[in-house]
Formats: structure tokens, sequence, C-alpha cells
């Protein structure tokens, strides 16, 4: 077999290292194909089994994962995304997924292609989006990129979603020097899907026509799985060939003509053509249907002329999926994408035997085993070896008896309600469109996690995402518990059900062997908090090398999404505060705790501390008293207690109907700083009417759940915590709401 037109030399064992293969690897390929690989073929091994693709150093603790849930109709790994059942006939298709080094590089068209990317994996299994949100984390603002870099990514993540249009209702963001050159931008997306109507992401049929959809290929994105499998150098500025370039208009279009082909009874099997293009959707679809295809690479619709064959088979053009078409259906598909304008040209045919075949100009040009290639074939798998994190010894120094307490705790809160991790994203966020669809709930009634109404049954989706990377940072099993508890807490908060997660595993080089040990670890605090609260991991992707050679290793960050159900309107519950005379409680225990708390480290300096506060039984229970209290009838609002620790939780809840709150607490002999910036876990502040009072704390003991009278909602805009008068609620919502936008508008 030769490589028409390209001229290349036989590849050797340094262009296999190159391409990101190691030297195992290299001699691996050769056992497989009993020959060594022309230079297409080695293209091919490069992305299937880079990092990005093959998951061959995360996989073994992936597995220790749980699957399986009683609402679960994909498990992980078996389709495009999860699945869930929703009742009444319909299930939930949802996912989350990283595009973090093409944002690093090129901003806007990286995040702008993770929402398409994201999105297309919840169409191509019949599903229709239905909303979008995000994680996001970005470096110091002091660094001279950062503003650049939020700029860019929040842009591309507007304008791609709202062109789309599926409203983007939710997220999170974070600012740490540590993701200075390399930010992380996580995309979610969830859809609705009657059950049964589902399409799998399967080949099948042999001697049925295998379509290519959609856009037309170009050499944007070529290698790009391999550029995601590597670290962030001073040199990746050259690779923006590996950036792709999206089209959120011709992706409108590519949805609705998929769910019309599909209504249509067109499709055995369809699968996006995301990371490593062609290759890896033929080799995923006929590894799963075993069998084979055979590929004519010169029919693929090209918008660039002179491709080559590695090009084309590598190329990762964004808005095109790979179809499996049923046998005398080809004239109806093709009429169907003919009335929306989009390409849809045979390409090839499923063969019985497995073996993939791509041909060029009539000629042979790779050939290779499907099995060979995928994830849960022939790729490799590795366990890498881990040691402690050596900063574990500072956290272990650390006593909260050396933090000396300020004396001005206004002056502490004005401070921290600017710092931009906790301050209002309200610049970013009205960036995005929330309402298109009109499926948005919480405008006008904010609440902890995201509802979208169901329409076709009058349920609510509830969707989060959260992780704080700190707690990680600080204890990684630990950290992750409480970011899957967080999750969990927020959608409860909310009126709903939590049900199952998907995940994005954002970690450094995997090779460093303190990082190895942060993923590791993570993945135990992660299978004990999903078990504990009976959501199963349904995918995700993991997302390694985030790391650059100026600011090492990001924080671990293993965000969580997070869906739920709300099954009934009236048990729906905002974070603001409803009415004056409405009492204030206080669900869970205060602890003295500052550890890795906003103000430990923004305002106090100190980094090295332990997770705070956090007993995985006590929280469940917790959850379960809220969940049953809401359903009596009992809560008129609830708003966990995270960033910023109590404080800045009433503040939320005062600012929605601006109105003030009067608290006097038994702080049990805490230090101030820990009562109100402090951020221990499985504590709510819920309002209830008075006459409510007996009856919640009834129902909270009965659960064995610690509850205190803690104040009153004012009619009067004025905020006082014992005894401590923090002034007029305006001037903290001037400083909440202004200090991003400050900050982003301030000069470099």
């Amino acid at each position: 077999m030769s490589t028409p037109n390209d001229k290349l030399v036989t590849p050797t064992l340094e262009s296999a290292l190159e391409l990101g293969l190691r030297k195992e690897e290299w001699e691996k390929i050769h056992e497989l194909m009993g020959r060594a690989p022309n230079f297409t073929e080695l293209g091919m091994f490069s992305v299937m089994w880079s990092e990005h693709c093959c998951y061959k150093n995360s996989i073994l603790w992936l597995k220790k994962l749980p699957k399986k849930g009683k609402y679960i109709l994909a498990e992980a790994g078996e389709e495009n995304a999860g699945l869930v059942d929703i009742g009444d006939g319909l299930a939930c298709a949802f996912k989350i997924e990283s595009h973090n080094h093409p944002s690093a590089i090129e901003p806007y068209q990286g995040a702008a292609t993770g929402v398409g990317g994201i999105s297309r994996d919840i169409f191509t299994m019949g599903a229709r989006p239905v909303a979008s949100l995000n994680s996001l984390r970005f470096g110091d603002f002091n660094h001279a990129n950062t503003r650049n870099l939020v700029k860019g990514v929040v842009k591309g993540i507007g304008d791609y979603g709202n062109c789309f249009g599926v409203p983007t209702v939710g997220g999170e963001v974070y600012f740490d020097e540590s993701y200075n050159i390399n930010p992380l931008v996580n995309a979610f997306s969830a859809g609705i899907v009657k059950v049964g109507e589902t399409v799998s992401a399967t080949a099948a049929d042999p001697g049925s026509k295998v379509y290519i959809v959609g856009s037309a290929t170009g050499k944007d994105g070529i290698h790009g799985a391999s550029f995601a499998s590597a670290d962030i150098t001073e040199d990746s500025a050259e690779e923006l060939p590996s950036v792709q370039v999206g089209d959120p208009f011709m992706e409108k279009l590519l949805l609705e003509a998929t769910l019309e082909a599909i209504a249509a009874g067109c499709v055995t099997g369809m699968q996006d053509m995301g990371a490593a293009g062609i290759i890896c959707s033929t080799s995923e679809m006929s590894a799963k249907g075993k069998v084979g295809m055979r590929i004519n690479l010169s029919d693929v619709p090209t918008r660039q002329q002179n491709m080559k064959a590695w090009e084309i088979l590598l190329s990762e053009s964004q808005e095109r999926m790979l179809v499996v078409v049923k046998k005398s259906m080809e004239a109806k598909i093709e009429q169907i994408f003919d009335k929306w304008d989009l390409n849809c040209a045979v390409i090839g045919e499923v063969t019985a035997e497995e073996k993939l075949e791509y041909y060029f100009q009539k000629e042979l040009v790779a050939q290779v085993t499907p099995i060979h290639l995928v994830l849960g074939g022939e790729s490799p798998v590795y366990e890498r070896s881990m040691r402690e994190p050596k900063y574990f010894a500072d956290i272990a120094k650390y006593a909260i008896s050396r933090i000396e307490e300020p004396e001005n705790m206004v002056e502490v809160a004005e401070e921290l309600v600017c710092l931009p991790t906790i301050a209002s994203k309200k610049w970013i966020y009205r960036q995005y469109d929330s309402m298109v669809q009109l499926g948005n709930q919480s405008t006008n009634n904010p609440t902890a996690a995201s509802l979208v109404r169901i329409k076709e049954n009058g349920k609510s989706l509830a969707l989060t995402v959260d992780c704080n990377p700190y707690y990680i940072y600080a204890n990684p099993e630990e950290g992750t518990a409480i970011a899957v508890a967080e999750a969990a807490r927020n959608i409860v908060c909310s009126g709903g059900e939590p049900m199952a997660i998907t995940n994005c595993l954002n970690f450094g080089n995997p090779y460093n062997e303190e990082v190895y040990y942060q993923f590791a670890h993570a993945i135990m605090g992660m299978k004990k908090a999903c078990e504990k609260f009976e959501t199963p991991v349904t995918g995700g992707n993991v997302s390694f090398y985030n790391q650059s050679s100026d600011s090492g290793p990001v924080l671990p960050t293993p965000t969580i999404g997070m869906m739920g159900l709300v099954h009934d309107q009236a048990h729906v519950t905002g974070i603001g505060f409803r009415k004056p005379g409405h009492l204030i409680f206080l669900v869970g225990e205060n602890k003295n705790d500052i550890s890795s708390s906003q103000y430990l480290i923004h305002y106090q300096g100190v980094r090295n501390s332990p997770a705070p506060y956090f007993d995985l039984d006590k929280e469940y229970q917790l959850q379960k008293a809220l969940s049953a209290a809401i359903k009596a009838g009992l809560i008129k609002s609830a708003h966990d207690i995270s960033e910023g620790g109590l404080f800045v939780t009433l503040l939320e809840a005062a600012m929605v109907n601006k109105l003030g709150f009067d608290i006097e607490m038994n702080d049990d002999g805490l230090r101030m700083d820990a009562l109100l910036f402090g951020e221990a876990q499985s504590r709510v502040v819920i309002s209830v009417k008075a006459a409510n009072a007996e009856a919640i704390t009834a129902l909270m003991e009965e659960h064995g759940v610690a509850i205190e009278q803690i104040g009153d909602v004012t009619k009067e805009p004025s905020l006082s915590v014992n005894g401590i008068e923090f002034g007029e609620l305006s001037k903290f919502e001037e400083l909440y709401n202004t200090a991003l936008e400050n900050l982003m508008t301030k000069a470099n």
C-alpha cells in the first residue's frame, strides 16, 4: 500500500514518538498488524490511541465507578451520552465534555466547538437538546491573558448556543492562578427523547450504505485528539490547525435533518464526528457492531482542494456525522438532507468481515481491524504509579489557631463578595440566551440547580455542574465526594430528586505520580458518594495534560454534571427569601472550620489547608430531610452554604427580592470568621412561615438532622448577624453585581 501524493518516508519510531505514541505502542502496532504501518495507518493509531480517545491511563479506574441504577437506560460507554428514564415514556440524554486545549489556543472557536460537539452527542441519539450548561476555569486577573481568554470563551459559548437555539441555563466559573495558561472549558448538554426511539452508534447489516452528512471536510482539527493529549507549551500557538471551526447555523440545520431522518426510520446507526473524525466514527461503530467498513475517502465532500487521504481521514471539521442507512431508505434520507441543503454523500458500505478498508483515488491506503483501535479493544491500558503529593505535608501543619481573626468582619465581607469566584457572573450569563424555547424556569425565582420545564409532561429537569477544586487539591477523595454531594444538594434544594451524573475529569499529566494520585483518589471519592446518593455515572470524559511549563498542573478539577427531576411543580423551591416575617433556619451544624475557604485562601493568603468538614452519612440524612420538608410544603426558600460561607448565602438569598435579614444565632464558642465565612459542608439556609416553625423543627429532629432558628427576614433591606451591622443590602448588591465587570473592563 502507498499513500498517494504524500511523498512521505516510511514511518519510523521517531515519527511515531512525534505523533504522541510511545515506544511500546509502536511495537504493539507492528505485532497487531503483522507488519509495519504506513503513514496513514500510523496517523490513525496516533489519534485513536491518544489519551483523549482511548483513556489508556484512566480506564482501569473509571471501571470502578457505579454504572447501574433504577433509572438508567444506557450505561456508561454504551452510547454517545447517558440515558435516564424520566417517566411518562420519556428519557433524558445528557453528557459533559471538555474542550480545554483548543480554548487555550483559540478561545472563541475552542469554546464554540465544544458547545457544538456536546450538542451533537445528544441529537445523534435522537434526543432534542433542551439545555446547555458550562463549567469554566480561568486564571488570575493579574495575568495578562486572563481577560482575553474570558472574553473569547464566553463569546464563543454565547454566539454558538444563541445561534443554535438551545438555552444556556446555568454553570459555574472559578478563577485561580493555576489556570493562567490552561483554562478549562467543560460543556454540558441535555436533551429529551421518547423511550425506545433512540439511535445507537452501531454499524450493522452488511451491505448497508455508509453516509457522511453535514458540513464539508476541511483541514481544521487534524490531530486534535493528539493535541488534547499533550501539555500546553510555548509552541502550542503554532498548533492553530488543531483548533476546529464551528458553524452554529449549519448545526441547527443538521439537528433538524437528523431528527427528521431518525423519525422517518432511515437510520440503522449514527455517530457524531468529534475527536479523530472519520477514523473514530468508522472504527467505533464497526467495533460495536462486530462488522467492518469499506470507505472511499475520495467521495467525502471537501471544502479545500487537493486534500490528502490522511487529512480527510483525521480531520475534525465540525457539524458532521457518520450514518449507516437502512437498506431501501437511501433515497429517503438523501431527500431529507437535500431539503435542509446539507451534504449527504455515500462514502462506503458495511462489510461482514471485521476489517476497515480505506480507499483514495481507487487505491487502498489503509487497512486495519476496528477492534485494534478502540477503547475496550486492543488499545493500550495502563495503571500508572502514584505517590502522595509533597504539599500534603504543608497541609498537615495547618492549624486554625495560627490564623489571626480579623477585627473588622464588615471589611472582610466587602472584600469576599468582590472575589471573581464569588461575585455575580451577570457579565457572563447576560451574553447567553437562557429563554429560547422558554424552558428555563429560574429567571424570576432563581433555584440552586437549573430547572428546565419538560413540555410533554409538566415535570422539570434539574441540572447542575459542581466542583470546588480547592477541596480536591486539599483532599482528592473527600473533595470529590463533596462535589457529588453539593450537586445532589443543589437539586434537592430546588425541589428535585437526584438521578445520575456525568463527569469531566480535568487533571495534569498522568505520568506525574502526584497528579495520578489526585486522579485515582478522586475516583474513589466519586464512587463512594455516587453509591450513597444512588446517582450512577453515565459517562463523560477524562482530560489529562492540563498543565503548562509556566504554571504546572491546574488544580485537580473533576467536574460533576448531575441531572435530576422535579416531579411536581409545587415542589420548586428558590434560593431567595420570599416575604418579610418569614423565619430563617439553619439546617445542619456549624463548625469551627475555615479550611480551604475562599476567606482563608484569598483574605488570609493561606493556600494549604485540609478540605472543609464533611460527613457523607450526615449529608445524606440532611438531603433526605430537606426533600421530605419541601414535599410537605414547609419550606419557602432553600440555599446551601458553599463559597463565601454563611454570609454570602444569606446575602444571595436576600438580594432576590431585596429583603434584609436579622440573624442572632448560637455561636457555640465558634470563631466569628468561621461562623460567617467558613465553608463546612452539609448546611442549608431555609426560610419558612412562622406557622410552620414547629413542624419543620419536628421533621428535622425526626430525621436526626440539626436545625436552629437563627433569625428572620426583614422588610428593611439591612443586614445584621450576631450584633454586627453590615449595612444596607444595596451596598453589597453594588459590590457583588459589578465586581466581575469591573475586572473585565479594567485596563491590563
